[in-house]
């Protein structure tokens, strides 16, 4: 449409003077500094009205709730919440609540899986001259304990997944259970063929003791908790020590994930094995075993004959003779067992990231527990609801993290890992394509001093994040220095499969964490482990909880934030290069060649090098550079420092043990609490010693090639590079 014409608008009228033309211009051009102000401006918009991440991180850590973390911790554990039971649900709901308080789009995941669960439990002792003596199998409550009204509903002390049955036979002494104290046995004419063998809790998994025990031919075990390693001060509640009458109760099996849908989920209507035929399987202890007390340990041992036991076989002060036996002792032990399906619950809530909300940075902890869990592992559940308070307020400021948080609470990680496990095998596709990174924290707190352990990338960024979080018990200092003070000061690996960083990583190859404040503690597992502990010995103050909040928030809020993943696969040559050194030192004099390996890790060096330098150069553009660095160099890099540790995992698994993909880390073939690097090595080299054959040999170089083969592809992968 034409203009109106407007007959008196000055505008439209003929000058009577005509103005001169305007000189001829070419294409208009305009000065280049407007131009790069303007640039410059549009591309830190976002800096002059939001703030940057590092200050949501700043705030994160001052928003840190000692009365937040305990109010969860108390509810948390008001009653024994064994996975399956309804104690348990109404523990799930406490999560699920919180997060959906919180404005956290939060979901429960069922699975139906195989538990396990004590139907009747009997063990007596005898021995010539002397009266029978039936054990009660109790743990006693202490005097004016606040749980004496639900006690009842813990569960009565047993090794889940036990088989049912009978033995009544001599009694053999094992020290800690472990192939080499059978071993031992042996060499000094100990026959344990048909007896009950007993041995103490400590150095190896429960399941290991009692899986030895078969194999030495054992008819039952019995594990005890002994004084010397649980009860050297004052026992609870006048100290942190394990009562005369606690036991630690647990899980035998030996497997990861739903016994009846071995490497595969337990979604609905989904193929699975028979219960019979998921107990009869190697991963299962397959004899009756039952946990017992310090003081009936000791009664047993007091009974046993034989040779004295070797000195590092002995107890503690004040403790019998330990001697090996067998008899003159009688165990007489009956077990029964009621294996059944039950379904358990995940919760998971997820923050959507902005920019890239198809990036997973997963937090996880478990809920169910053999009793009341303060420690193991509603310590670690009360912070990570603390934590998601924090991450609400936040998001109130206004943050929004660059990729997507997944908060995660599994089920049933006490019989075997099997909420998490089950989750991931039915959601491998995605996580393996879309994870940067797992974070786990089991016990989040049980006394002072840091644990922690990783897959190497991750190193630097847990001292970097451990030296902005405060000591707890030390105001003036760092969380870095009470963990560099610690007992625990070197960072582990996550090759044992004692927590649920295990399918993460050893399966399906995710860059994890897994950590603590404190390690150790005496009443793990037992009927002691509740609110009063805690509040008296573990963490009086609740600043310890805190404080693995803000660690683990903080690990969170950088892998989640920051443009350029913060890996740093350094550590990880040096890492490679041990382990190397230590096949070496266990090859030497056989027709053994490590030249593979040695080339392999070379390789590996020269990727990481080539790395550094592309993040050097990111770096200094992202200083210097207005227009910022390329978006799609920045997400290949990004993608390669994710995808490496994909790259150490080989769809076939370990030989003998196919769950496990990892071949750079995995549990040991003897202790499933063990951490091995190279543990497909590790297992053929055991083999071979114990038969010394030209094949088992050869196996072991097998084995090499493979994992040379690993680590040249893991190089090829974060070099980004063809042959």
């Amino acid at each position: 449409m034409a203009p109106p014409h407007v007959e008196d608008d000055p505008s439209t009228r003929t000058p009577l003077i005509a103005a001169p033309p305007l000189p001829r211009r070419e294409a208009a051009r305009l000065h280049p500094l407007p131009l790069l102000v303007a640039a410059a401006f549009a591309t830190y918009y976002h800096l002059l009205v939001a703030p940057a991440p590092s200050y949501y991180h700043s705030l994160f850590l001052s928003l840190g709730s000692n009365d937040t973390a305990a109010a969860h911790l108390r509810a948390l554990t008001a009653r024994p919440h064994l996975a399956g039971t309804e104690a348990n649900a109404v523990a799930a709901e406490h999560v699920v609540s919180t997060l959906s308080f919180l404005s956290f789009p939060t979901r429960v995941t069922p699975y139906s899986v195989l538990l396990s669960y004590p139907a009747h439990r009997s063990l007596s002792l005898s021995a010539p001259g002397r009266a029978t003596t039936a054990f009660a199998l109790v743990q006693d409550t202490y005097p004016d304990d606040p749980n004496a009204g639900v006690s009842a509903e813990v569960v009565p002390t047993f090794l889940a997944y036990s088989a049912s049955g009978s033995a009544a036979a001599e009694a053999v002494y094992a020290n800690y259970g472990r192939a080499e104290d059978y071993t031992y046995l042996a060499s000094r004419g100990v026959n344990v063929t048909g007896k009950v063998a007993i041995a103490r809790y400590g150095k190896v998994y429960r399941g290991d003791k009692v899986i030895n025990a078969r194999v030495a031919g054992a008819a039952a075990a019995v594990i005890y908790t002994d004084f010397k390693d649980y009860t050297p001060g004052k026992t609870f509640p006048d100290g942190p020590w394990m009562p005369p009458t606690g036991v630690q109760v647990g899980s035998t099996f030996k497997g990861v994930g739903d016994p009846t849908t071995p490497m595969w989920a337990s979604s609905e209507g989904c193929e699975r094995v028979s219960i019979a035929e998921a107990m009869a399987t190697d991963d299962m202890p397959g004899i009756p075993a039952l946990p017992v007390s310090g003081r009936d340990g000791e009664e047993i041992l007091q009974l046993i004959g034989g040779d004295v036991a070797p000195e590092d076989w002995q107890g503690g002060e004040g403790a019998p003779v330990y001697r090996l036996g067998p008899g003159p002792a009688v165990l007489n032990l009956t077990y029964t067992g009621n294996e059944t399906m039950a379904t358990i619950q995940n919760v998971i809530a997820v923050i959507e990231g902005k920019e890239e909300p198809e990036r997973y940075v997963i937090l996880g902890n478990h809920r169910d527990a053999w009793t009341f869990g303060a420690a193991d592992p509603n310590s670690g559940t009360a912070a990570l609801l603390e934590l998601a308070q924090r991450l609400s307020k936040l998001q109130n400021k206004g943050w929004r993290p660059r990729r997507t948080i997944i908060l995660c609470n599994w089920d049933a990680e006490e019989y075997g890992l099997i909420g998490s496990t089950e989750w991931v095998e039915e959601n491998r596709a995605m996580l393996t394509s879309k994870t940067v990174a797992y974070l786990n924290v089991d016990i989040g707190v049980c006394n002072s001093g840091v644990d922690a352990s990783a897959t190497p990338q991750l190193d630097e960024l847990l001292k970097q994040a451990s030296k902005q979080v405060p000591n707890p018990d030390n105001g003036t200092e760092s969380l870095y220095d009470m963990w560099m003070a610690s007992d625990s000061s070197l960072i582990g690996r996550l090759g044992g499969g004692s927590s649920d960083y295990s399918a993460f990583v050893q399966h399906i190859g995710i860059p994890s964490v897994d950590m603590s404040i404190g390690s150790d503690y005496a009443v793990y597992h037992s009927l002691y482990d509740d609110f009063t502990w805690m509040e008296k010995y573990g963490d009086p103050m609740f600043r310890r909880h805190v404080a693995v909040a803000s660690m683990w928030g903080l690990l969170a809020l950088r892998l989640s934030d920051e443009e350029i993943l913060p890996f740093n696969y350094s550590s990880y040559v040096a890492e490679l290069e041990k382990g190397a050194v230590g096949i070496h030192e266990r090859v030497l004099g056989m027709h053994v060649s490590l030249s593979p390996l040695h080339k392999s890790i070379k390789e590996f060096d020269r990727a990481v090098l080539k790395v550094n330098s592309e993040l050097e150069v990111l770096q200094t553009r992202k200083f210097w550079s207005p227009w910022r660095n390329n978006p799609l160099k920045v997400r290949d890099l990004n993608d390669r420092l994710m995808m490496t540790e994909r790259a150490f995992t080989e769809r076939e698994g370990l030989s003998g043990r196919p769950w496990y993909k990892h071949m750079i880390y995995g549990p040991s073939l003897y202790n499933d609490y063990g951490a091995e690097v190279y543990p497909g090595v590790d297992d053929a080299i055991q083999t071979a010693k114990k038969t010394n054959t030209s094949e088992s040999w050869q196996s072991v170089q097998h084995e090499i090639h493979r994992i040379a083969r690993i680590i040249s592809q893991a190089a090829l992968v974060l070099s980004g590079e063809l042959t």
